[in-house]
């Protein structure tokens, strides 16, 4: 059987309002996901065992044996490390302790008791950086072993262990734009903006997730208001951007040249941060501004919204 290849897109918060803590410790958000065209990549095939390689340009942050993370990083289910790229060697990772297995070991328990599955991550995002990296690891890999084994993509187990896994997979187990509402995990399809010009762009620092919300006011401002994507992304806000930025204020300076940049559509942090994002009316006028934060040496993907 031969392997299976599944893209792991970047998602990104083209709104996201926090409305209160829930008693389960969870908050209830609105929020609208959206996906990029690039991303990491999961391939998976059948094995005698078990065994998960991870490479790529951010593959060190997620090997053992590798520097610490730097003080601040995200304590979410992304993964503890801070954005930072390595040309290490790859190799081969514990099979315990990442959501990428943890997706694994939750599929065989329920479509293929006696499966065993040679897991490889292409990694291209920058850990713990508010896209979504370790979430949607773990979407794809569900995907992926539903293909491998015939699993139809609607089947609701697969929702269910996405959402067991964490807040933010199962929308990006549907990898379509959606509106998130709950704890972000109940999803309602939209009309995307597919094609449009996308830059993100990570200033090299990572915050706590739970620190940014333990820092939040508590204030509910307000739903996320009705309309086409674009106007409801515009209207709408971060309520995470202020909390982020006070525990990292090179957030700011990214905001800043994306707000100013010639050709943006929007611009805002996605999720706790750091990295943000904007769309662009052309491919140039992204291409422009990409090339005006890589100068500063941030990171950049160059893109379009799926």
């Amino acid at each position: 059987m031969p392997a299976i290849t599944e893209p792991a897109s970047a998602k990104i918060n083209l709104a996201l309002h926090v409305r209160r803590r829930r008693p389960d410790g969870y908050h209830d958000l609105e929020t609208l996901f959206a996906f990029a065209t690039d991303g990491d990549l999961i391939t998976v095939e059948p094995a005698q065992t078990n065994s998960f390689t991870i490479t790529g340009p951010f593959a060190a942050a997620l090997l053992p044996n590798t520097p610490p993370a730097k003080a601040g990083a995200q304590l979410g289910t992304d993964n503890d490390e801070a954005p930072r790229s390595s040309s290490a060697t790859p190799g081969n990772a514990p099979w315990q302790g990442n959501l990428v297995t943890a997706a694994a070991d939750a599929f065989t328990t329920a479509f293929a008791p006696e499966a065993h599955h040679a897991i490889t991550l292409e990694k291209h995002l920058p850990i713990a950086s508010g896209i979504g990296g370790g979430s949607a690891d773990a979407a794809a890999t569900l995907r992926a072993l539903a293909r491998l084994h015939g699993v139809p993509p609607t089947d609701p187990r697969l929702h269910d262990i996405a959402a067991k896994l964490g807040a933010d997979v199962p929308a990006c187990l549907a990898n379509r734009t959606t509106l998130g509402t709950g704890k972000g995990d109940t999803l309602t399809t939209l009309e995307g903006l597919s094609g449009t010009p996308l830059l993100l762009v990570n200033p090299g620092v990572a915050v706590s997730t739970a620190a940014v919300f333990k820092t939040w006011d508590g204030h509910d401002l307000g739903p996320i208001p009705e309309g086409n994507l674009l106007d409801r992304a515009l209207e709408g806000r971060n309520d995470l951007e202020r909390p982020a930025l006070a525990l990292a204020p090179a957030i700011a300076e990214v905001r800043t040249l994306l707000d100013k940049a010639h050709g943006v559509l929007l611009s805002r942090m996605s999720g706790s941060g750091a990295t943000c994002f904007a769309l662009f009316e052309t491919p140039e006028t992204r291409n422009t501004a990409a090339t005006a934060a890589q100068a500063k040496g941030w990171w950049t993907l160059a893109t379009t919204l799926a």
